[in-house]
């Protein structure tokens, strides 16, 4: 009778072997300079809310002022009953159905500098403040070979 136990195998041995040293023959030995890409994007988010929900359906109105340039962009939301309030980013994308704009259609952008904002429900300021974004700067450092 036949006792079964794990067989030594030669062939299967090899066979590792061999893709062990395959590996060891395709692997890179020095390491290539990388390419990197950067973004930097700078925003704020403006936010109102209708505390106690006694308005119901009202149209919110935020108005951003470059304090440098004297520009003043404006973003309109319609906030339907049921939900108190909402938040936005300034500034918002161009591409999106709503952004914050000059009455020319001008898109407002992250430029350095103080700026004010207010928000406008039925034609009066509920809400404002001041935020100002700051220089941004981006290193990338390039990875040589070694």
């Amino acid at each position: 009778m036949r006792v079964s136990t794990p067989a030594f195998s030669l062939s299967r041995v090899l066979r590792v072997a061999g893709l062990l040293l395959a590996l060891m023959i395709f692997s890179p030995t020095t390491s290539k300079a990388q390419t990197w890409l950067v973004s930097t994007d700078a925003y704020v988010k403006l936010g109102v809310v209708d505390k106690f929900s006694q308005l119901g359906a009202y149209t919110a109105k935020f108005v951003v002022i470059n304090q440098e340039t004297g520009k003043e962009y404006t973003l309109s939301k319609q906030i339907p009953k049921g939900q108190n309030g909402v938040d936005v980013i300034f500034p918002s994308e161009p591409s999106e159905a709503d952004y914050f704009k000059t009455d020319s259609g001008e898109a407002a952008a992250a430029r350095p500098g103080r700026y004010t904002w207010e928000c406008q429900v039925g034609g009066k300021k509920v809400v404002g403040g001041r935020f100002s974004f700051s220089e941004v700067a981006n290193d990338v450092t390039l990875l040589g070979k070694n």
